[in-house]
């Protein structure tokens, strides 16, 4: 009953979300966390966050390892994100009785929540601009290829000591195509479980709308399918 409420409400949004569709416009722009459009946001909508808003809306945004996203939806851990991310957790623990992509998942319980090893989820904590670092390791360096590799060595041994001293996942990214070089932390979560998933033809209605919740939790926003991560029994302190 609980599972058929749930989905009920689940179809209802997604009918409001496509009735609103029309209305909605797209802005363009991608923004990097330490540089958000605060001049644009004040000057076109009269919104001016604060920091605290903007660190907020990071700490509560989501990275998965397959390259998914997604964000947290309650404080012990479920997050949303799209339906696609758990395809493969769900066709991995289909059997002959039960084949969970075609079916859908949900789990009445945390115990029965499909462990998926597969997955990882990062939350970004920590940035540093390392631009003079990288870029100078290749300063007077003439060959293409020779530089190249220096800025790679540079940025190996800038993540190799902040993983050392912090012990959280350290990645260097190349933004504005070198033009900047930055030092991203991320607090891992490795125990992640699918907590339910829409039946494949739902969750592609319309072309991989619907959502899946995982603890931490995944949505796409037709399908659902949730995760959620293990800290079932406590807000996740990040």
């Amino acid at each position: 009953m609980f599972a058929r409420n749930l989905r009920s409400v689940l179809l209802l949004q997604a009918a409001l979300l496509l009735a609103a569709a029309p209305l909605m416009h797209a802005e363009e722009g991608m923004w990097t966390f330490d540089n958000p459009p605060l001049k644009q946001l004040a000057a076109k909508y009269n919104f001016h966050p604060t920091q605290a808003w903007l660190d907020h809306l990071r700490l509560s945004s989501v990275r998965l390892n397959d390259g998914g996203s997604g964000s947290f939806v309650s404080p012990n851990g479920l997050l949303l994100t799209n339906h696609h991310v758990a395809r493969f957790q769900l066709q991995k623990n289909s059997s002959a009785e039960h084949d969970y992509l075609r079916d859908g998942f949900y789990a009445a319980t945390p115990e029965a929540e499909m462990k998926s090893a597969d997955l990882e989820v990062n939350v970004l904590v920590g940035m540093e601009d390392v631009t003079a670092r990288v870029q100078g390791a290749a300063k007077n360096i003439a060959d293409k290829a020779a530089a190249q590799k220096a800025r790679e060595a540079a940025m190996a041994a800038i993540e190799k000591e902040s993983k050392d001293k912090t012990g959280l996942r350290s990645d260097v990214v190349s933004l504005y195509q070198g033009g900047e070089y930055w030092l991203y932390t991320y607090k891992a979560y490795t125990d992640v479980r699918l907590v339910f998933a829409p039946e494949q033809q739902a969750a592609f209605f319309g072309g991989d709308r619907i959502t899946s919740l995982i603890r931490a939790t995944t949505w796409t926003w037709l399908c659902f399918a949730s995760t959620r991560t293990a800290s079932r029994s406590r807000q996740i302190t990040i």
